[in-house]
């Protein structure tokens, strides 16, 4: 909750005199766990979805100021997180294994298409967009939990 909470309120706060000046936006990084349910993450899934809720409603705060405020919602990535969370080899490819059946398009995600979600949200193009929780999570969040 601390990291996925607190330093992200604490480092919006801080950023949003700047991002008032710059008329900047913010893109914040939550997880599928934010909008669907899954077993043995009560904790990690309850600060995400903190986070989407704090980008909603820092987006509407912001909006009068021309801030824009988005999440992204990745899935499973290939990064080295699960396996500094303390899952082995064997268990971190098993992991890996069970994601082609738990994301709809049949395989865990890539670091650069979460970062080029997150490129888009910053970008002008994306200019009419706030308040947003992006899915890039391979369809994961439409499917049913197992």
């Amino acid at each position: 909750m601390n990291t996925n909470v607190r330093s992200i309120y604490h480092l919006t706060m801080l950023a949003v005199p700047h991002l008032i000046k710059t008329q900047g936006n913010i893109v914040n990084v939550s997880s599928v766990n934010g909008v669907r349910s899954f077993a043995g993450v009560l904790a990690y899934s309850m600060s995400k979805a903190t986070v989407d809720q704090m980008t909603r409603c820092a987006a509407l705060d912001l909006a009068p100021k021309k801030v824009r405020v988005n999440s992204v919602n990745p899935g499973v990535v290939i990064t080295n997180l699960h396996k500094r969370s303390g899952q082995n080899e064997e268990q971190y490819s098993a992991f890996l294994e069970r994601s082609k059946a738990t994301h709809a398009l049949g395989r865990p995600g890539d670091p650069i298409e979460v970062a080029s979600a997150i490129a888009f949200l910053a970008s002008d193009q994306a200019s009419f967009i706030t308040g947003v929780s992006l899915p890039v999570d391979g369809g994961r969040h439409a499917m049913c939990p197992r």
